[in-house]
């Protein structure tokens, strides 16, 4: 079974100034994210501003970032992984979207938000992503991302879920809650042959290594992806002092990523780095001027300019 590990980019959507997809810039991104040293992509992530792309650009941004990346591996010798976003309101949508992942193939994993606006219980959680495991041989990572979703996976409905669905194989926890990343982790103990926690708050990768964590999906690795990596390679390396280091380097962005409307600090950040990715969609909008000015000075600081 796939186990999700390292530091995995959420991609951004390069977007051209009609508003179209510019899979040129996204295919140079991926690139240019695993020459820095990342471990897999994960295209159409909250990051990558899934909601804003129809059923033809969500096939051709997965191949795109596929093909750009065949063939390469890892530090560790291993592909590199994909992860591809499959989130949507309904259950069925999921389904659908997951159906085109497998018409597409390469993917090692689909990843699913927690329904946005509607406010679920528990129970109904459960059945919503026992269906969806139940509707494919691929595997599921749950996505926990209740500041955006206001929706919260509970801790011991993921331990129902790695108990009952062996193809669901683990859960990304972006709520900045290290207490709920700790239950996560002590109550899927059980099922640690198939069930992994993926780290999804930048500042809090290296605790959520110490805790047992298997990596981290990292927004700010699109920026910063040498950084991040270093996070997790020196880890492993049992360079603990390094993995801080570099988890200290890379705070200062993260907390920047407040400034705005997520994810434009971090398209912002690339402009400024010299690759060029466009703009949010609207109503997203651009950074204001001081807030740029921030930006640029946290990068400088970064040694990223």
């Amino acid at each position: 079974m796939y186990k999700p590990y390292g530091i995995i980019p959420p991609i951004i959507t390069p977007f051209d100034g009609n508003g179209d997809v510019d899979y040129a810039a996204l295919a140079k991104m991926a690139v240019h994210l695993v020459d820095n040293g990342v471990h897999g992509l994960f295209p159409l992530g909250t990051t990558g501003e899934f909601y804003a792309i129809n059923d033809a650009q969500f096939i051709k941004i997965l191949e795109t970032v596929r093909d750009a990346v065949a063939g390469r591996t890892d530090r560790y010798g291993k592909p590199i992984q994909l992860l591809a976003g499959c989130s949507h309101i309904t259950t069925r949508e999921v389904c659908r979207l997951i159906k085109l992942v497998e018409q597409v193939g390469g993917y090692d994993a689909v990843s699913v938000l927690t329904p946005m606006f509607v406010s679920q219980t528990q129970d109904e959680l459960f059945t919503y992503y026992k269906t969806i495991a139940d509707s494919t041989t691929l595997p599921v990572i749950m996505y926990n991302n209740k500041p955006k979703t206001n929706v919260t996976i509970a801790p011991a409905t993921v331990a129902r879920l790695a108990e009952a669905c062996p193809n669901i194989i683990g859960v990304k926890d972006s709520t900045g809650d290290m207490t709920n990343t700790e239950e996560y982790l002590r109550l899927t103990a059980p099922y640690r042959d198939h069930f992994n926690v993926m780290m999804g708050r930048d500042t809090l990768i290296y605790a959520g290594l110490h805790y047992g964590c298997s990596g981290a999906v990292a927004s700010c690795a699109n920026v910063a992806p040498r950084v991040v990596a270093d996070i997790y390679d020196k880890f492993v390396d049992g360079d603990w002092n390094g993995a801080l280091e570099a988890q200290y380097r890379l705070a200062p962005l993260r907390i920047a990523c407040s400034m705005g409307t997520f994810p434009e600090v971090i398209k912002e950040g690339l402009t400024l780095q010299g690759i060029p990715v466009g703009k949010c969609l609207e109503p997203i909008g651009e950074l204001t001027p001081a807030e740029k000015e921030k930006l640029r000075r946290v990068l400088v600081d970064m040694k990223l300019i």
